[in-house]
């Protein structure tokens, strides 16, 4: 059993392991600090419950995380419950009660502050993105909160879910609401929105199992479905030819040209919305085409780019004091016009429904189908996990960005009223 005594020194200099471990501290007896193999570190307490003994099992009680608590205040909330414990209360009894009285909203509260980890995948147990998290902690406080949030959490049956999921399905919960200047809540309902709130309380309710304050998980016994529609949608070069004629029509209108120029680049590399809305300059590597994204959802990634994406790129104005290829007319963020601009192009080109995801899927197809291999359409789109995207851009970056020009043809010419013929080769680009 390691002991030491446990310093903000000492717990920075702590590496995680293979398995969890705990390390207990040499001063205050039952008081430690356990490592999980993430690299996640909680305080936490162990005692015996009245009448103690060896034959009276241990009760443990998680305190905080060591980036919430310093070992100070983690040893002071310690040595109280320890206190407590001596005096013949059983305070993990007492809290697991307790939290068996929460309601729906003060759960999801609790989950926001504690339970927001990646359950799954090969991010297992770290920390949810930034964006991520607000959008996950949003669809239940703008859903969850107002059709479950007054009922105690214990009493919530799979009825309850599958009320909830047509409800949210019919609109109830939708809302425009205006709230300070320049800041609106929209909230929209149906299918799609149903199901994704049905699997975040899922890995809410995930959260309050592990934490003993339930049982059981209501939806996965709920009559809901739980999966979206496999995506397939992707346009034709007819279609795409429709979207660059809409887009040339918004720039003889005056549009603010970010947003069209971010729509082309989305259909010339396949990258997902804000990965060129928030592409930074420094991102950017012309000498060797490519993208070199520092945060994606699957994290850092290498993404090849065509000779038109890079014509397009390199085109583009140098705006000062700011790292953003596309920043905000006001502000120190990126663009983000392309919400109001895009219903537009998509309207006039008689694309209904069609999203700037759809134009991923349209390279995606266009690879596949002049015959790239699922490798090379996976080093386009940057389907690998970051490390294995890293590994395979630096091996076979020329044949990937070979691959990148040959399916983004087609859709360049499309897209800029020209003939296949008359795309600027790669070769050309890159020399």
């Amino acid at each position: 059993m390691a002991t030491a005594k446990l310093t903000k020194r000492y717990v920075d200099s702590l590496a995680p392991t293979a398995k969890a471990f705990i390390v207990y501290d040499a001063e205050l007896k039952g008081f430690g600090l356990r490592v999980a193999p993430s690299g996640s570190m909680t305080w936490q307490v162990e005692y015996r419950p009245y009448p103690g003994g060896r034959d009276v099992p241990k009760r443990r009680m998680a305190i905080g995380a060591t980036n919430t608590l310093a070992p100070e205040e983690a040893r002071r909330k310690a040595r109280e419950i320890l206190n407590a414990a001596a005096k013949g209360d059983d305070p993990a009894r007492d809290r697991t009660a307790k939290r068996r009285e929460l309601k729906m909203a003060d759960l999801i509260d609790l989950y926001e502050k504690e339970g927001c980890y990646v359950q799954r995948g090969i991010r297992q147990g770290q920390p949810m993105k930034p964006k991520t998290k607000a959008y996950t902690v949003a669809r239940l406080k703008n859903h969850v909160v107002p059709l479950l949030g007054t009922k105690r959490v214990t009493d919530v049956g799979a009825g309850d879910i599958e009320r909830m999921v047509r409800d949210i399905e019919n609109g109830k919960t939708a809302k425009d609401e205006k709230q300070a200047k320049r800041r609106r809540i929209i909230v929209r309902g149906g299918a799609g929105a149903a199901r994704k709130v049905a699997r975040d309380l899922s890995a809410v309710f995930s959260f309050a199992i592990r934490r003993k304050i339930v049982a059981a998980n209501p939806c996965e016994t709920a009559a809901i479905r739980k999966t979206d529609n496999r995506r397939t949608r992707y346009l034709s070069i007819e279609e795409v030819r429709r979207l660059g004629q809409a887009l040339e029509t918004l720039q003889a209108e005056g549009v603010n040209p970010k947003a069209l120029d971010i729509a082309r680049l989305w259909a010339l590399t396949g990258c997902r919305r804000d990965e060129i809305a928030a592409l930074k300059w420094s991102e950017v590597d012309s000498e060797r085409a490519c993208l070199v994204l520092e945060d994606t959802k699957t994290g850092m990634s290498v993404r090849p780019l065509a000779a038109p994406a890079l014509v397009l790129l390199t085109s583009l104005p140098r705006y000062e004091n700011t790292p953003y290829v596309f920043p905000a007319t006001t502000g120190k963020g990126h663009f983000q016009g392309t919400k109001r601009i895009w219903p537009k192009a998509i309207k006039l080109a008689e694309l209904p429904g069609v999203t700037p995801q759809t134009l991923r899927h349209t390279l995606g197809s266009a690879a596949v189908s002049t015959g790239e291999t699922l490798a090379m359409t996976g080093a386009i789109l940057g389907h690998s996990n970051h490390r294995s995207t890293a590994i395979y851009a630096h091996i076979q970056r020329d044949p990937a960005t070979q691959a990148a020009g040959r399916a983004v043809g087609p859709i360049a010419a499309a897209l800029s009223g020209k003939k296949a013929a008359e795309v600027i080769p790669i070769k050309r680009a890159v020399e």
